[in-house]
């Protein structure tokens, strides 16, 4: 919701990045003040998840130009865990599965870890349990899952739930939730949406990252932006997303004068990219990448 005393949470201006020496992103203007819903939209290969990645800290992707500000602070200096404690959260498109680690355990020192960030009282494991117990309710969730691994062996929809339900632990100023419709049935996509409304407040903010317009339909943006050819083309507000639903996105393009050649070209070189980002990302945890 747009209200007129919010304060600005981000602001990118003119941010390029690259991944595997390729340039995806190619001046990226966006301000999120708090209490707004923001939806970029977009064709595969455009730069919605390296976007969100980017603001999350991804170690893969690299800053050539611009610069994102955080609360007027500049984000692009601190380290992801930084980020994370600062107030940015990021929903994965793909969440990790963590074997060995108990969901409960994982949770706990998440949410502690920002409880001693802010200078508040940790919860031990008992006060934790009841703590969390509420926050599943919201999301309908079996309070079995606290004690399995961190994803393992969790249906897609199960996943995402998983996803919105560290965001209600966490509690961030920022969300940015990468395809969070995306392997959800339906029924699943009513549930985590309604849970993400249920977070959604006058002093945080959302940044949705999707394909499809459906959404959109639970989750109601204030702005809707167009990313191709790693740049915001057009903004709107809810009815563009239906216009999109309704005639594709050539349109667009061709009204910013994006060639539709250059955009396969675009999303054919972010997609070797992005597999390129990955592998070099397991090397990395691996302790054996070079820079």
């Amino acid at each position: 919701m747009i209200f007129e005393d919010s304060n600005t949470l981000l602001e990118a201006r003119g941010l390029r990045a690259t991944v595997a020496g390729i340039e995806i992103l190619k001046g990226i203007d966006l301000v999120v003040k708090s209490g707004e819903v923001h939806a970029i939209m977009g064709p595969n290969g455009s730069g919605k998840s390296t976007f969100a990645k980017m603001l999350a800290g991804h170690p893969a992707y690299q800053v050539t130009g611009g610069e994102v500000l955080f609360e007027g602070k500049n984000l692009l200096e601190l380290a992801p865990e930084a980020r994370a404690r600062a107030g940015v959260f990021l929903g994965f498109q793909y969440p990790v599965e963590i074997p060995g680690v108990a969901n409960s355990q994982f949770l706990r020192l998440a949410y502690n870890t920002l409880q001693s960030e802010r200078g508040r009282d940790e919860l031990d494991p008992l006060e934790f349990d009841d703590f969390v117990r509420e926050k599943m309710k919201l999301l309908e969730m079996n309070p079995d899952f606290l004690d399995r691994s961190v994803n393992e062996g969790f249906s897609g929809g199960e996943k995402k739930r998983n996803e919105i339900l560290q965001m209600a632990l966490l509690t961030p100023k920022l969300a940015i939730l990468d395809e969070t419709d995306s392997g959800l049935d339906i029924d699943a996509l009513r549930v985590v949406a309604g849970g993400v409304n249920r977070l959604s407040g006058k002093d945080n903010a959302i940044v949705l990252v999707t394909h499809y317009q459906r959404l959109l339909n639970y989750i109601e943006p204030d702005y809707v932006h167009v990313m191709e050819g790693g740049r915001l083309i057009k903004t709107g507000g809810k009815d563009l997303a239906l216009e999109l639903e309704a005639r594709g996105y050539d349109w667009v393009s061709e009204e910013a004068g994006v060639a539709p050649a250059a955009n396969g070209a675009a999303a054919a070189q972010a997609a070797n990219a992005t597999k390129a980002a990955k592998v070099k990302a397991a090397r990395v945890a691996k302790g054996g990448a070079s820079a």
